[in-house]
């Protein structure tokens, strides 16, 4: 006869003593001030953990992306500039990988070490404005925010500005409550460091200096030493990049121009909606789940049942709130909604091309916006549940990474921007080049896309030059390319492909000119063939 053994009273009241038990340690530890900053810091580290793995198995049949690429080719000369874009995210890349090796998996790492410098970042810039269980409530949401994870999966300067902006602004709320000229020293500095991430960050400091003119106490501000010291901190700061600026012709802005500027109205249109839609939608996630983790604090499964309006309602109420700094709060709102509709507004008055990765860094400040709201009230409970909702669905995310993977190289099988085996290529091209002349591959030449990937993945890491874009890096040079000789690859299907072969011609006349074939098998399933014209030149005597 056999017997089930049931669990006793005490046993089951056990379990909810440690359930409560640990829910109010997180909550404690969310709060204390002795607490709250190693717990900010052991959740980034959690997260860029868990999404490193989870991107390594999402991109496993994947070749890094070209922009993570180019980050690293820059990082292997410490430069002013790096032809399109200032040099900090190339800085960043080269003292990455002087650590860790060039593979595909500390390229995630390197993204989601970004990221999540950025949300410690993000609650320090909260605590200025909120209190403590607000902050850790602002945080959590910007975990949750695909920004954060999914969408970060590349490093580039789009990406390190969700370091550099929350940087800023935590440096100007400081500024602003402060005013002394020590504050002004580091917001100064904090732009300057912005600046030298992208030229895009004049959104931001724009932004800044408009909110800092609106804001009712305007007058104590400006009248303080604080902005007139930042001002003057981040001319000097900028002065060496200032000048590689004028010695490289002011190509960065070249390359802004040429690539950017549209004459088609109907399409400059089409962008600007897609890139509202595309950011709204981004930000929709985090806002639902922390609305969420509202609704589910005790008793909410009576109220659900009895009174479901309650469920919702509950969590706003009118009167004062302490846990909101109302001048702080007043400047994050003025930044963030300059920054949402300025660039939009900007882009249909001068007919730019709007990419939607230029929302990366403009909205980390939804999640605060939102939060310091003073009519909505936070309870402890919140805190628990959003952070067991981000672990749920990371921890989900990482069990059913294999099988997205899976699903999306079906979907996309010939897609060869995406699954194309550069890789493979890349080491084909060393191979041959050692084979040939013994020696180092110094120097690829061809197009972004093409051929800074190759630059990641050959042992020899040869410089990228771009002999038909007026934007190139600066890290080699077409006298290079004749001393040491050179591997041209090509897309056959590109129609500069004439444009290239002519510089061949003019440059090393007797290169040999081959094709390359390339595709890669992930557990077993084809990817995309892809061929490369190749053409090798070989040192000069």
């Amino acid at each position: 006869m056999s017997t089930t053994s049931l669990p006793t009273a005490r046993a089951r009241a056990k379990t909810r003593l440690s359930y409560n038990r640990f829910r109010s340690w997180l909550v404690a530890c969310a709060i204390r001030p002795e607490a709250r900053l190693w717990l900010v810091i052991q959740l980034a580290i959690l997260h860029a953990v868990l999404w490193t793995f989870i991107l390594i198995n999402l991109k496993a049949a994947q070749d890094v992306h070209m922009d993570v690429a180019e980050a690293y080719g820059w990082g292997q000369q410490f430069l002013w500039g790096y032809g399109k874009h200032p040099p900090l995210s190339g800085w960043v890349a080269g003292l990455w990988f002087k650590v860790f090796p060039a593979a595909d998996w500390a390229t995630y790492a390197l993204a989601m070490a970004t990221v999540g410098v950025g949300m410690v970042i993000c609650w320090l810039v909260a605590l200025r404005v909120v209190d403590a269980r607000r902050a850790f409530l602002v945080v959590v949401m910007v975990a949750l925010y695909p920004i954060f994870n999914f969408k970060g999966f590349k490093y580039n300067a789009d990406l390190l500005q969700l370091v550099t902006l929350p940087l800023l602004v935590l440096a100007y709320l400081n500024a602003f409550e402060k005013r002394t000229w020590q504050s002004g020293v580091w917001l100064g500095l904090a732009g300057a460091l912005a600046l030298m991430t992208k030229y895009w960050v004049l959104t931001m400091i724009g932004a800044i200096g408009l909110a800092a003119l609106i804001h009712p106490d305007r007058m104590r501000f400006l009248l303080s030493p604080a902005p007139w010291v930042a001002i003057a901190t981040m001319v000097v700061a900028m002065i060496p990049h200032i000048v590689w600026l004028a010695e490289a012709h002011f190509v960065p802005l070249t390359y802004a121009g040429d690539t950017y500027s549209l004459e088609d109205a109907g399409l400059v249109h089409q962008l600007v909606a897609g890139y509202a839609l595309h950011n709204f939608a981004l930000l929709a996630l985090p806002v639902a789940l922390a609305a969420l983790a509202m609704a589910l604090v005790p008793p909410w499964l009576t109220l659900l049942v009895r009174a479901p309006l309650r469920v919702v309602t509950r969590a706003w109420a009118r009167g004062e709130n302490a846990g909101v700094n109302l001048a702080q709060a007043l400047n994050v709102w003025i930044v963030q909604i300059i920054v949402a509709v300025g660039p939009p507004l900007g882009a249909l008055a001068f007919s730019i091309y709007m990419k939607t990765d230029w929302g990366i860094s403009l909205f980390f400040l939804v999640p605060l916006a939102l939060v310091a709201i003073p009519a909505l009230r936070v309870q402890s409970a919140v805190l628990f549940n959003i952070a067991a909702i981000w672990l749920v669905l990371s921890v989900a995310t990482l069990a059913a990474s294999p099988w997205i993977a899976a699903r999306e190289m079906a979907a996309n099988a010939g897609n060869a921007a995406i699954y194309g085996a550069r890789s493979d290529l890349a080491r084909e091209l060393t191979q041959a080049w050692h084979t040939r002349f013994g020696s180092r591959w110094a120097v690829v030449a061809g197009t972004m896309e093409q051929i800074q990937p190759l630059v990641f993945y050959s042992a020899d890491h040869p410089a990228a030059l771009m002999p038909l874009e007026a934007w190139d890096s600066g890290l080699t040079s077409r006298e290079d390319a004749k001393k040491y000789g050179f591997i041209g690859v090509f897309d056959p299907t590109d129609g500069r492909l004439p444009a290239f072969e002519k510089w061949v011609s003019e440059v090393a006349p007797n290169a040999e000119r081959i094709v390359m074939t390339t595709r890669r098998f992930t557990h077993g399933k084809a990817g995309p063939s892809m061929s490369w014209n190749v053409y090798i030149a070989p040192p000069a005597k």
